[in-house]
């Protein structure tokens, strides 16, 4: 922890309007890229993907429940695995109470995971979590948007990740994908975004990017190696 001390208010007060300067500039830069944002191309979905839901089959213009746009987090569960992951998880716990306030703005949200959906609503309810949670088992989603992996493409290591070659083995990624519908009914792909893309839609992480410890991943095997399950940390 980088630790900087001063008993002058004047002091204190004077570092503190410097950064917010750059706090303000990096705030109309943020607003900038998310204009550029809205600003992309639509790509037109012509799939007909089915998932199942906890309301039964549901197709990927159904998932917009009567709303012109749906934001999708891809959570990485695949069908061999137990549980969820972890890492997903963490993002996860982040999504409890966001559904009410975005479908006042016109917008439906989802999750959506390769696993069975039995064992995808017996790990929600282990969580508490009250979001819509869908299984793709039954489509090629998840590898049509690039956050699931065959292992035909895994071994010819042609496999893409965040529009970039995938550097490392893995069936499944996290990402976030989002969705348009226009007058007619059709559904378009507005925006995709993968890795540390992800990072602001995590509560956590955006508080501890506020505290003097930071996220105290330094050091640390990999970033997010002191993650768990958060019914499985030490009391």
């Amino acid at each position: 922890m980088t630790q900087v001390t001063t008993e002058s208010r004047s002091e204190w007060l004077a570092a503190r309007q410097a950064l917010l300067m750059k706090e303000k500039a990096l705030t109309r830069m943020h607003d900038e890229l998310s204009a550029a944002r809205r600003g992309l191309p639509w790509l037109r979905v012509a799939e007909p993907y089915v998932f199942d839901g906890p309301d039964g089959q549901a197709t990927l213009s159904e998932l917009f429940a009567g709303r012109s746009q749906l934001v999708v987090y891809h959570f990485m569960f695949a069908p061999e695995w137990e549980a969820g992951c972890k890492s997903c998880s963490f993002w996860a716990d982040s999504f409890n109470g966001v559904v009410e306030h975005l479908a006042q703005r016109d917008v439906s949200f989802v999750v959506i995971s390769r696993a069975a959906l039995p064992r995808l609503r017996a790990f929600q309810q282990r969580m508490g979590w009250g979001f819509k949670w869908l299984s793709s088992q039954g489509n090629s989603f998840n590898f049509d948007f690039h956050v699931s992996f065959g292992a035909d493409a895994l071994a010819r290591g042609d496999a893409t990740y965040n529009y970039t070659p995938l550097t490392h083995p893995a069936s499944d990624m996290p990402g976030i994908s989002v969705f348009a519908k226009d007058a007619e009914g059709e559904v378009f792909h507005t925006y995709g975004t993968y890795g540390r893309g992800i990072e602001s839609i995590n509560a956590c992480y955006q508080l501890l990017d506020l505290v003097p410890k930071g996220r105290g991943e330094d050091g640390l095997p990999m970033p997010m190696s002191w993650v768990r399950l958060r019914d499985e940390y030490d009391r």
